[in-house]
């Protein structure tokens, strides 16, 4: 079978590994990068590299579907540690607040402050969806105690 140039480039890196790990000497190794890059035929490429370790293999022809990848040569997917509960309920009941009228800052506190000690115990994912749950959550509340101060005030200034 004829020869690819990405076939040459294969070879020519086998003929770098066994030179640079002291396999081949100098003249020798530039002779058969030499002879590499002229070659024609895999079968010249497989003489050249034929007495060093991890040598081109022999492509034969494949008929369906090819072969399934081991997994030992598959990326490896990052783990994921689990986000933390309490972390969602407290970013959902701050983004509540204005709609239930700050009934749900309250609780978006204290999930917050619950969730943030769970991810500093666990490792779990979630700090950013505590701290945004504490944040509105105490603007809710802020809120609401200027609201009655201003009642108050008011109040006695119409007294």
């Amino acid at each position: 079978m004829r020869a690819s140039h990405a076939d040459r480039e294969r070879a020519v890196d086998v003929l770098k590994a066994g030179f640079a790990e002291g396999r081949l000497p100098q003249q020798e190794y530039e002779q058969r990068i030499g002879r590499a890059y002229q070659a024609q035929t895999q079968a010249e490429l497989q003489l050249l590299v034929a007495d060093l370790p991890q040598g081109p293999m022999p492509q034969q022809q494949q008929f369906g579907p090819p072969p399934a990848v081991p997994p030992t040569f598959m990326p490896v997917q990052p783990v994921l540690a689990p986000t933390n509960g309490s972390a969602t309920g407290a970013l959902v009941c701050g983004i509540l607040a204005p709609v239930t009228w700050g009934l749900t800052s309250i609780p978006a506190v204290i999930l917050g402050h619950k969730a943030r000690a769970e991810i500093r115990r666990t490792g779990e994912r979630g700090d950013g969806q505590a701290v945004a749950g504490l944040v509105l959550g105490w603007l809710g509340i802020s809120g609401w105690l200027l609201f009655f101060i201003l009642m108050v005030f008011v109040g006695a200034a119409n007294l």
